[in-house]
């Protein structure tokens, strides 16, 4: 019966393998990636090939034109491997994995899922058949080739003093003094770098401030001046050479951080920056219905430069055509932009931004959510679920919660916060029993061939999330994932393992500190509680505690603070077990809060 059932199990396996696949324009038989395809492999002794691609990629569309429609590659392939195609925006699993490799990311493996050789960027034809040929000859890993999987992990949520020294003295010595932003030939802005700058100049940290100010201002040569949103990045060490392809990582980043800059350093400019990209947003990369869309190419005809096409105004640009948009309505995109357009309410105080946000998160709920609190990528997965949706959708909800004081979208946020806890936990198992710390990338059964790793990106912003809902709700079980969160980012060889990485110490100061705490009491259709509580939206920095108390609602989620009845709306300013005296003018709330903290 065993046999039987293995058998059937075998044949159902490849019969899913061969009916996903596909024949694209250069004529290659492409596969889905999924454990069927690794088992296709086994059973003809042949190895696999990931092309992991991004749609928007002007370099991938030169591959798949010329390398993949070449005959002598097109017959190795046919030869000897199994064909794997992915657009990485389709699995985040595979691109967070892959990032350091693409785009686009050519991957082997052999059929037992081992990493064999990774490569970067397009390879000519001529390069590729010898690849190929070499890889089948010698199916050795190469060195570097296997992620390798970390089993000893920081016993502390604590960062410790020798790490923070590195970490600190690589924050300094990543910028770049001439051009802002990292001393990298490829030019964008590093959004953790800058906000890390910006927490210490609220400190009076005169060179932080002016770092930030330095990237901040240079990066806006990036910003599209026809049409608004940002570029990716610009080449060759400098910002004149931009990729023109527009993704929703780097627009909805930027909109963040603009807005954030401009609540700290009141430079109109920062403002103007960030309504240029909720611009962009709202006229390319969103429906009819309020949903985000992914990105959109960087080419007007696939595989082409066109550069001479964006140095068009646009009626010229018109006039030829739009580049491609992907029209992909993923949960994790959705969650970004939403997040991003509550940002920027809370700069400018204008409502439309939070009901863009508001209208695409009903549409993610509605079309996205699954049972026991968690969110799909797509209509329908490949693979995951994912962390990154989730944790995309719980932090737009936890921003929209702090800018409405709507209690139900906190309720959101935690129910997600507890599913991510559930289901994405990085375990090891070894001989003394499981071992783990982290969040990995998605959820996959214990039989899968790739197993889901952690990623740092992630579980920074995981555990600035889980600190954050904790200081809102008063439940310790919260600040315990930031914690475990926090001793997969303290390990080592994870915290150095890039050139700088200033999520960390943004981590560890949140870990170590409270919030900023700003409450307004009083009645939500009040006029004046309405007005107290957008201005306290507008004080600077990203780690607060910003809550608004309507007595009608009962107990705030974390009454660690008792307000006083008074006969009209009030704000108060609490830290180190002590509050302010009551203000009623929207005037006087940052004066009071910068008086509490000490900011100079």
């Amino acid at each position: 019966m065993r046999f039987v059932a293995s058998l059937i199990l075998s044949l159902t396996l490849i019969t899913t393998a061969q009916a996903s696949s596909s024949n694209s324009k250069d004529g290659v038989q492409w596969r889905d990636f999924n454990d069927a395809a690794f088992a296709e492999a086994k059973r003809d002794g042949k190895l696999l090939i990931l092309d992991l691609e991004a749609v928007w990629c002007h370099w991938c569309h030169v591959m798949e034109e010329k390398t993949y429609s070449d005959s002598a590659v097109k017959k190795i392939l046919k030869d000897n491997y199994i064909a794997l195609k992915v657009d990485q925006n389709n699995r985040p699993d595979l691109a967070r994995r892959y990032q350091d490799w693409g785009w686009p990311a050519t991957i082997f493996f052999n059929a037992d899922g081992m990493e064999l050789v990774k490569r970067a960027g397009y390879i000519p034809p001529k390069n590729m058949a010898k690849l190929l040929q070499a890889i089948v000859d010698d199916p050795t890993p190469e060195r570097g080739a296997p992620i390798k999987e970390n089993k000893n992990f920081a016993s502390s949520a604590l960062l410790a003093d020798s790490i923070k020294e590195i970490l600190v003295r690589r924050h300094d010595d990543a910028y770049d003094p001439e051009y802002g932003s990292l001393k990298l030939n490829q030019k964008f802005l590093d959004r953790d770098s800058v906000e890390y700058a910006l927490l210490l100049a609220r400190d009076g940290d005169a060179a932080s401030e002016k770092r930030a100010r330095h990237t901040l201002d240079a990066a806006m040569a990036l910003i599209d001046p026809v049409w608004g949103g940002v570029y990716q990045y610009s080449t060759g060490g400098k910002w004149d050479y931009p990729h023109f392809e527009k993704i929703m990582p780097s627009q909805s980043g930027y909109l963040r951080i603009y807005a954030m800059a401009y609540r700290q350093l009141g430079d109109e400019k920062y403002l103007k920056a960030a309504k240029a990209i909720a611009s962009y947003l709202e006229s390319f990369l969103m429906s009819d219905a309020g949903v985000f869309y992914t990105s959109q190419d960087a080419d007007l005809v696939q595989g082409v430069h066109s550069r001479e096409y964006f140095d068009l105004n646009d009626k010229e640009r018109r006039a030829q055509g739009i580049p491609k948009i992907d029209k992909h309505q993923y949960a994790q995109e959705n969650g970004w932009a939403s997040e991003a357009m509550v940002a920027l309410y809370q700069a400018s105080g204008e409502k439309k931004y939070l009901q863009l946000a508001q209208r695409s998160m009903q549409w993610v709920e509605k079309n996205r959510s699954i049972k026991g609190g968690g969110y799909r990528h797509d209509q329908k997965d490949q693979g995951g679920p994912y962390l990154g949706d989730n944790l995309a959708v719980a932090q737009a909800y936890l921003a929209l919660y702090q800018a409405t004081g709507e209690r139900k979208m906190l309720k959101r946020a935690r129910n997600t916060a507890e599913y991510i806890d559930r289901t994405f936990r990085f375990t090891i198992k070894q001989a003394a029993g499981e071992k783990g710390a982290g969040y990995a990338v998605s959820y996959a059964p214990a039989t899968a061939i790739i197993k889901p790793q952690p990623q740092i990106d992630e579980n920074i912003a995981l555990a600035r999330f889980a600190i954050r809902v904790h200081h809102l709700t008063g439940d310790e079980k919260y600040k315990a994932i930031a914690e475990r969160t926090m001793r997969y980012l303290a390990t080592e060889e994870i915290a150095t393992g890039r050139l700088t990485e200033a999520g960390v110490l943004l981590v560890a100061y949140e870990l170590a500190t409270d919030p900023v705490h700003i409450t307004i009491v009083g009645a939500k259709k009040d006029k004046q509680s309405k007005t107290l509580y957008q201005q306290a939206l507008r004080y600077s920095g990203s780690y607060r505690r910003i809550e608004w108390w309507d007595k009608a609602e009962g107990a705030m989620p974390n009454p660690d603070v008792q307000y006083p009845a008074l006969p009209k709306a009030a704000a108060f300013a609490c830290a180190n077990q002590r509050c302010s005296l009551p203000v009623f003018d929207k005037a006087d709330i940052h004066p009071m809060v910068d008086a509490l903290y000490g900011v100079k």
